[in-house]
């Protein structure tokens, strides 16, 4: 009878966990913490190219040179739409550093209303294969993830989860080695 009470146990812990399958909502996502990753110079290898179709349709091709901030969101996740006004602001005060967004697992009608919502004047990629070819260096790990990668096109730092004014003002002091506009 014990045995027969473990098994049972057993069987009910184990089948609480989410199996791996993923749908588009809240709950379905790993959420970072809001810490930041920045590698030294000898660490950073090359970011894959960022071009591709954007969800106002046109085409987007990344310029080399520039300092680029990648960040990756859906609309049905809570700390994107909390960071979007951060994003944008850093966006609109540093026209020298490039910002691309690349949407993942959400749908392009909901993407548009977020970006309208929020008045997002940077363009983002809708093709969410970009992130994978990230997996060499420092991979997106959580919905919202920042990268940055530096004017040499290499993978500079990472933002898991969340981004805040300060963290992304350090983060950007780091990697540009000057002061950025708030």
């Amino acid at each position: 009878m014990k045995l027969i009470l473990a098994l049972a146990l057993v069987l009910t812990l184990t089948s609480c966990s989410a199996g791996g399958t993923s749908s588009n909502s809240e709950n379905a996502y790993i959420s970072g913490d809001g810490s930041a990753v920045v590698l030294n110079e000898s660490e950073r290898i090359l970011a894959p190219t960022l071009s591709g179709e954007t969800l106002d349709g046109t085409n987007f091709n990344s310029e080399l040179g520039k300092i680029t901030v990648v960040n990756v969101w859906a609309s049905w996740c809570s700390p994107c739409r909390a960071e979007a006004p951060t994003l944008e602001e850093f966006a609109i005060k540093n026209p020298d550093i490039q910002f691309v967004g690349i949407l993942t697992r959400d749908n392009l009608t909901s993407a548009q209303s977020f970006v309208k919502r929020f008045g997002l004047t940077y363009p983002t990629l809708i093709d969410d294969a970009v992130i994978a070819s990230f997996r060499g260096s420092l991979p997106a790990n959580a919905i919202p993830t920042t990268i940055v990668i530096d004017t040499k096109g290499r993978v500079a730092a990472r933002i898991s989860g969340q981004v805040t004014v300060s963290t992304m003002r350090e983060v950007l002091k780091k990697v540009s080695g000057s002061e950025v506009n708030v």
